[in-house]
């Protein structure tokens, strides 16, 4: 995207884009807050902190680790998205990749459409056994607490895998757009998982280890969280009943 981009730029054919958004009414106001639930999304990564922490040597390594990691994650998400933005303006689509249908205007347009679909296809390939791994884990923990380690039963393994990779699927064929599914996942159960849970294990603190000013932190992060969920929920549903509405009327 980065390439194309630059030599689109280069040769002069990329306009100035729009710098700010526009928000000519208090509707598009609240479509301003439709973007921090994916945001928040971006950065959930919480679930994975204690099995990397298990299985390293040096317990210590784990800060910078996630220093690291968020340091490279956000590279990736504002070099991926400024020159997506650059790259296709006020046509950019809430799933960039399609996008790279139309015709680029560049030699070899649709070679490098294919690479770019090829990366991303790489880059989903990469990341989407972390997360999944995530689930399986946990949800076998929610539904059989008694049982033996998920590791140690290959049975319940298989079926438990195969049960969620057929939901997931499914689920993928009906959900119209992604950023719809971000939106709301992002409103909901992200802003739990990255807020309003660990908040609440530092307010419970049954090891005792919790000073007064974390506790207030703590709170202030689940006063925040919730008011920030019912917000991004009220933007997310707003909008997209204001889209139907709208293609309705027209």
């Amino acid at each position: 995207t980065a390439g194309i981009a630059i030599v689109k730029l280069i040769r002069g054919q990329i306009p100035m884009p729009k710098l700010f958004p526009a928000v000519p009414d208090l509707a598009s106001v609240w479509e301003l807050f439709t973007a921090v639930p994916v945001l928040v999304t971006a950065y959930v990564c919480h679930y994975n902190v204690h099995p990397i922490h298990n299985e390293l040597k040096e317990s210590s390594q784990i800060k910078p680790i996630v220093h690291t990691s968020l340091a490279l994650c956000s590279t990736v998400y504002i070099t991926t998205s400024f020159f997506g933005y650059l790259l296709f303006g006020e046509s950019t689509l809430a799933d960039v990749l399609a996008n790279f249908d139309s015709n680029l205007g560049i030699p070899y347009s649709s070679v490098l459409s294919d690479a770019v679909r090829v990366s991303y296809a790489i880059h989903l390939m990469l990341v989407f056994p972390m997360i999944f791994h995530a689930l399986r884990l946990n949800l076998d923990g929610l539904l059989f607490s008694s049982a033996m380690p998920l590791s140690s039963d290959n049975r319940r393994f298989g079926v438990m895998t195969a049960v969620l990779l057929l939901v997931i699927f499914i689920s993928a064929n009906f959900i119209p757009s992604i950023w719809d599914a971000f939106q709301f996942t992002g409103a909901t159960a992200a802003v739990c998982i990255a807020f309003i849970f660990p908040a609440a294990i530092t307010l419970r603190d049954p090891h005792s280890i919790a000073k007064k000013w974390d506790k207030i932190l703590a709170i202030f992060m689940i006063v925040l969280a919730v008011t920030s969920n019912v917000v991004a929920v009220y933007s997310d549903a707003y909008s997209i009943f204001h889209k139907k509405s709208a293609s309705s009327n027209a």
